[in-house]
């Protein structure tokens, strides 16, 4: 039978504030791309040093660098991993997320993978999580009690998630089942209890919700990042409806213990404590099976439980957008229609969508529609569309974005100057917010953009041969 007064505290590694989390997703990926695959002897200096620009000057210390490297984007993260050859490579979860731009997407998967015990912590700790008992899959297991609650119309606080979810050993030690502990809930709360996590010093004194709560609320702050819950102004925390696919995948395996299994290994053996950790690195750093599912939909991101919209409008407009193939391509058009039509209706026709004409190296062709002789010339507008849970700071001097181009995109800013410009669009929960890029060229020639050459083509004559071998196949 459930008892929640067994408590025990199983914490995470500590990371940053929301925001700061999503602004720094970005430039690990961007540093660890630019410097993987390396040498191991080598990545801790040149991980170092590539990400001191991401950071003010009072903390480009070699403290809070080894913390951003192996804490937060190695162990917590899982974007890359030690191989048996001496090199570090980036993560299948670093290059799904340079690929698609989807934030939520990658904190799903940290989401669905997390579990306790796991190789983030200590040997130490983790003996201690083993000899506890412990063995839970945390997110499936919040997800699922919230689902049950959202059923029976109960409201669940963090302070419920904590006391009654991940500081409960029974919870913890996969012995209750979320129906028990909802039943719980709501028997305490009929009664008026308000339980909340106790934890005392040496003295007796109660320590400070810094001790107590920080990791539930780090805890919750990934499933928020994630997309898939929304914490109320009153504290309340509420599944987000519009991502009920992947709220399914996750409390579909809310029975199941952990999928990487702690309790094979022999921690009090160097040898198998080595093996132990390399292998979870090297399975945290994989993608989840699921991990292909965790599409974010503009859509999804704009839930306000507040004020919620009519879902058969929302469907309908996500439906129009399919013959666009970019939700922010067409939002840009639309608004570029919307622009040059208010200038003057007569050029309103010129704005074409062309993201599906290849080579082009623009995804809009629009006009310049202001005041002056160039009112008519022809605007080339490249939308490149990112998802997030927060919108970027401008005022944020150090903070910093990067975005691929195809080199028919890098030509086409060449070669149309000040005519050109990227629109970066990022959905985030408080809507759609457009960042503007003018003269890219320009902007390249300045130093004020930095572009990377990622790939070489290589084109060569039969004068570049020095020889040909003839092979036999076998018949």
């Amino acid at each position: 039978m459930y008892d929640h007064t067994r408590q025990y505290r199983c914490t995470i590694i500590r990371g940053k504030s929301q925001k700061e989390m999503d602004d720094l997703l970005p430039a690990y990926a961007l540093v660890i791309d630019e410097i993987c695959p390396c040498p191991t002897d080598k990545f801790d200096l040149l991980f170092n040093e590539a990400f001191k620009r991401f950071l003010p000057e009072s903390e480009r210390i070699k403290k809070t660098l080894d913390n951003h490297r192996t804490e937060i984007s190695g162990k917590l993260f899982g974007m890359y991993y030690r191989a048996d050859d001496g090199n570090v490579y980036k993560s299948q979860r670093t290059s799904k997320y340079l690929e698609d731009s989807d934030q939520p997407a990658f904190f799903k998967d940290i989401c669905y993978k997390m579990q306790f015990p796991n190789g983030m912590d200590s040997s130490n700790t983790v003996k201690k999580r083993l000899e506890a008992g412990i063995k839970i899959r945390p997110n499936s297991f919040v997800l699922k009690v919230l689902q049950l609650a959202a059923d029976a119309k109960q409201q669940i606080t963090i302070n419920d998630i904590g006391y009654y979810i991940l500081n409960s050993l029974d919870v913890l030690q996969g012995k209750a089942t979320p129906i028990e502990v909802l039943d719980t809930i709501i028997d305490d709360h009929k009664r008026g209890m308000q339980r909340k996590i106790e934890a005392y010093d040496e003295e007796g004194k109660p320590k400070a919700p810094s001790y107590t709560m920080q990791h539930i609320r780090e805890q919750l702050n990934y499933l928020e990042l994630a997309n898939l819950i929304r914490i109320t102004a009153n504290k309340c925390v509420i599944l987000n409806p519009n991502e009920l696919k992947t709220i399914n995948l996750f409390t579909s395996v809310v029975n199941q213990e952990p999928e990487f299994n702690l309790y094979s290994y022999n921690l009090d053996n160097v040898d198998s404590r080595k093996k132990f950790q390399q292998e979870w690195d090297f399975y945290f750093a994989k993608l989840s099976e699921v991990a292909n599912k965790f599409i974010t939909t503009s859509e999804s991101l704009n839930y306000d439980p507040e004020k919620q919209k009519d879902k058969e409008i929302t469907e309908k407009k996500a439906n129009n957008l399919t013959e666009f193939g970019d939700e922010g391509e067409a939002l840009v058009f639309e608004y570029e229609k919307e622009r040059v039509s208010a200038f003057n209706k007569r050029l309103a026709q010129k704005v074409l969508s062309l993201g599906k004409t290849k080579g082009i190296g623009y995804d809009i062709q629009s006009v310049i529609a202001k005041p002056g002789d160039e009112a008519e010339f022809v605007k080339y507008i490249e939308v490149k569309s990112t998802k997030r849970f927060t919108c970027p700071d401008l005022d944020d001097s150090l903070w910093m974005d990067t975005l691929n181009v195809t080199r028919n995109e890098y030509v086409a800013a060449q070669q149309h100057g000040e005519y050109y410009s990227i629109y970066r669009v990022f959905f985030t929960r408080n809507g759609v917010s457009v960042f503007v890029i003018e003269n890219v060229a320009d902007k390249i020639k300045s130093g004020k953009i930095q572009a990377t050459p990622v790939t070489y083509r290589i084109d060569y004559s039969s004068e570049a041969v020095n020889s040909m071998i003839t092979l036999k196949r076998e018949q």
